[in-house]
């Protein structure tokens, strides 16, 4: 058999600033789980649909899985392209199911005793590790990931990159078409039904963050093949504001119309507005930082949320004392990201791929 050639593994050049506004997706979202915590009416809520950032960033791994692996996944086959997901997905899956262990045993502000067993932990521990889903924790409010709460979109990443492997990649650009046609149906059903999209996080949710998925991953595919970009001169600020007008549209009970919307039409827009404009090369750098740090708060970020519910019961501070609260958090937290970043994640995903390079050499 053939060896692979390592230069194949070569990660391509970004779009800097659809890295941009991922991180800015995931600033808003973390901002939205204070939020929710804070106000459980999401109608009082001034960013109610930050959890839409979740669309946001399946629509964009859709574009960036084709651009990236379209044209090459069929040299380094299946059995790399997994390996390459998993050296860039999975160290901080690990890192957040851990800091979600810690952060349930030892939650400060948490005054009731643990009422599970140590084999009930380690079985959630491990199941947050291997990615499999188990909403069993009631304290958890029955997440799929009692310990790390947004793996869940993590897991359907993974499902969706399966997919892809075996049959997205090959797949014709009419049927792409034909499967993003049938799954926006999907999206306005499950709209229709459930009065919002938020769904996915939870046993009884399971399968809406399938239907998430299904729709903004296959647009986002279908906006790299068909060429669907934009050009524009909106730029990384321009664009930042379009993506936070999504997140700050009023929640109301126009829901099941507003967030189709938002997701099947606005979202891919955005996309394909970001791969087309023009980056102010001052703003470079933010977008970099931005885009590095993104998945890493995203993953790390929530262990914070649990005990930031646990003060909120015990002490209800008022609009003041959260605004004290949640806007130095946000840059806390952010900073933290930046240093799992450069302490761990960047150091090991580079360990990984130096070991694999060598092994097919």
């Amino acid at each position: 058999m053939e060896k692979l050639n390592p230069g194949i593994l070569k990660t391509k050049q970004h779009f800097e600033i659809l890295d941009g506004l991922r991180g800015v997706a995931a600033i808003a979202v973390v901002t939205f789980h204070f939020m929710e915590i804070a106000y459980s009416d999401y109608s009082k809520d001034f960013i109610g649909h930050g959890f839409l950032a979740v669309d946001f960033f399946f629509c964009l791994s859709g574009f960036v899985i084709g651009y990236a692996y379209d044209d090459r996944i069929g040299k380094m086959g299946i059995k790399e392209f997994f390996k390459s997901r998993l050296i860039r997905l999975h160290p901080l899956v690990v890192f957040g199911s851990v800091l979600g262990l810690l952060g349930f045993i030892f939650d400060p502000f948490n005054a009731q005793p643990i009422a599970r067993s140590a084999g009930s932990i380690l079985l959630l521990f491990l199941s947050s590790i291997f990615m499999i889903p188990n909403a069993i924790m009631s304290e958890r409010y029955f997440n799929l990931f009692g310990f790390n709460a947004p793996a869940w979109s993590l897991f359907w990443e993974y499902v969706a990159n399966i997919v892809y492997a075996l049959v997205l990649c090959r797949l014709h650009r009419r049927y792409l078409i034909v499967l993003v046609v049938i799954s926006a149906a999907a999206i306005c059903y499950v709209a229709n039904r459930s009065g919002n999209l938020m769904g996915g996080w939870s046993g009884e949710t399971f399968w809406d963050g399938g239907v998430r998925i299904a729709y903004s991953f296959t647009a986002g595919l279908l906006v790299y093949r068909h060429n669907l970009i934009i050009k524009n001169r909106l730029g990384f600020i321009g664009l930042s504001v379009l993506l936070m007008l999504a997140f700050l549209s009023p929640f109301s009970s126009w829901n099941w119309l507003s967030e189709p919307f938002i997701v099947i039409i606005y979202f891919p827009l955005l996309v394909a507005l970001g791969a087309g404009t023009v980056l102010n090369e001052g703003l470079r750098k933010i977008c970099v930082f931005s885009g590095n740090i993104s998945y890493p708060l995203y993953m790390t970020h929530y262990f914070v949320m649990w005990m930031f519910g646990s003060y909120y019961a015990a002490n209800k501070p008022d609009a003041l004392h959260l605004a004290y609260i949640i806007a130095p958090g946000l840059i806390i937290l952010v900073t933290f990201a930046y240093l799992v970043m450069k302490v761990y994640d960047v150091p090991l995903r580079r360990y990984l791929t130096e070991r694999r390079k060598q092994a097919i050499k």
